[in-house]
């Protein structure tokens, strides 16, 4: 039932053109296919999975609807209208704000569906409004020029932009956002605002988090030390809670935990009950902040990927604990045996731990921690393994002796050896250098080799020869023009 067409061939070359065309044809998508093919594995071997990733979805659309986008001309109407505004600041050529972008849009979305109508979500692309992003002075911005992308700003009205340095996924974004809709520090007054400060949650969607408080003790508002713990919350709007007791309720809580006010209470999420670290009221913001931030801190933390920076900050060199992932309850109880004795650890060595900061990594939490581990002694050793790295005498890396079982009394010999220098290390640091994975195509070289004779280099007799070149020809082409003239009019005149 399908229709023959008929093809008629008046000689042989008409045939053989025409299997030669088609050859040509069947050649020239087998190239294309492996150029596509080449471009998918250049992207596999890019040490950026991030960029893979983005190159990869190019082509889905991201629907942009739930958020505002800012430009030079609608920026200050904009903010004025709402009492919390998070910008994000992105390039459309950079891998990682494509990539956050997604998980911008996605924390907007839960925004509206939770029907938070208090915080506007904006995006600016700096690529297209450079002036805004740049923060010039006749755009009058509450914000110091953005050099980092992505960048995200939360913006009060006549206030200064406080910069996110949270993790860029959706999930930290959301928590942070949902803390900074409280107002920090907030001023209690009575005790079962206190009380309410202290055990609830501010909006329910912050019910399944744990939650750092701090609580400013001062009798007088303002009183000295109140103003630096004013400040010092402002900086951590979004990371905790805060709260501020003065006139008679100070008192009581003064008495109650016998401290002198001003004080600063904090209220870890990791410690139970209503038992707070006592801290003195600095006499500055950056001395403040660096108590409450080391004070927030587990003595022993598990060291993930949200709380690694924090741990870095503090300048201290590491000791680490590897752990596995727990596959029946011995292997669980072992591990919660290996942590206690990390914790007798710290009390044994006293004064002496505080130089290093102790921590653990479950790679089975943080699968991550087994690259770490491997790029520190060279191979995955047997796990658990106690490593001693960054160090602030220098890069080497020093790995407990993986036959000794990890006692308190052992691991604390065995730091002493490294101090006096008569352990060996295990490894060195890598240096801060990034090299990329394979070596890019150089454009230039290949024009050159194209064209070797556009770059080589004259010397002034051959520049000298091709002007004198360059004015004879001329001449010439003058002196053809005035011949040809003159032959078709004899009347003009030879300097025409």
């Amino acid at each position: 039932s399908s229709e023959v067409t008929y093809l008629t061939l008046h000689s042989l070359s008409d045939l053989l053109e025409l299997f030669i065309t088609q050859e040509k044809e069947v050649e020239e998508e087998e190239d294309e296919d492996e150029d596509e093919e080449e471009e998918d594995s250049h992207f596999e071997k890019l040490d950026d999975e991030i960029a893979a990733t983005v190159f990869a979805n190019r082509a889905d659309f991201l629907d942009l609807d739930s958020v505002t986008r800012l430009t030079s001309e609608n920026f200050h109407t904009e903010v004025a209208q709402s009492s919390l505004t998070v910008a994000l600041f992105y390039l459309k050529w950079d891998a990682v704000s494509m990539a956050f972008l997604n998980s911008f849009v996605e924390v907007a979305e839960r925004l509206l569906e939770s029907e938070v109508d208090d915080v506007q979500m904006s995006v600016v692309d700096c690529g297209e409004w450079t002036d805004l992003c740049a923060a010039q002075v006749w755009t009058d911005v509450p914000f110091q020029p953005i050099t980092a992308f992505p960048s995200v700003l939360l913006i009060r009205p006549q206030q200064p932009a406080q910069l996110y340095r949270g993790m860029l996924d959706s999930e930290a974004l959301h928590r942070f956002i949902m803390i900074s809709r409280t107002k920090s520090p907030l001023l209690l007054s009575t005790q079962e605002e206190v009380t309410s400060f202290l055990q609830e949650v501010p909006h329910p969607e912050l019910s399944g988090y744990r939650l750092d408080r701090i609580l400013g003790l001062f009798r007088t508002h303002p009183e000295a030390g109140s103003s630096v713990f004013m400040e010092a919350t402002k900086s951590l709007a979004g990371e905790v809670l805060s709260g501020l007791l003065t006139d008679e309720l100070v008192e009581k809580w003064t008495a109650e935990h016998f401290v002198d006010s001003p004080a600063v209470l904090v209220f870890p999420s990791w410690r139970t009950g209503n038992h707070p670290l006592i801290l003195p009221a600095s006499l500055s913001v950056k001395e403040l902040l660096t108590q409450v931030r080391a004070a927030l801190l587990h003595p022993l933390p598990e060291l993930t990927v949200e709380n690694l920076p924090s741990i870095f900050s503090l300048g201290k060199a590491l000791l680490l604990l590897f752990v596995g992932e727990e596959e029946d309850e011995i292997g669980w109880r072992q591990n919660q045996a290996l942590l206690e004795e990390m914790r007798s650890l710290l009390e044994l060595g006293g004064e002496k731990m505080e130089r290093y900061q102790t921590c653990w990594i479950h790679l089975g939490h943080t699968p991550a921690g087994m690259s770490v581990l491997e790029s520190y002694l060279g191979t995955l050793p047997p796990l658990p393994t106690l490593v001693l790295t960054h160090l602030t005498t220098g890069d080497e890396i020093y790995q407990y002796p993986p036959s000794t079982p990890i006692l308190a009394s052992s691991v604390l010999q065995w730091l002493q050896k490294v101090e006096d220098g008569t352990e060996s290390s295990a490894g060195l640091l890598r240096g801060n250098g990034w090299p990329p994975a394979f070596e890019f195509y150089d454009f230039l070289k290949a024009m050159d080799m194209q064209e070797p004779d556009y770059i080589e280099p004259k010397t002034p007799s051959d520049e000298g020869e091709e002007e004198e070149e360059e004015v004879s020809a001329e001449e010439h082409l003058v002196a053809e023009e005035i011949e040809d003239v003159s032959d078709i009019s004899p009347n003009l005149h030879s300097e025409l």
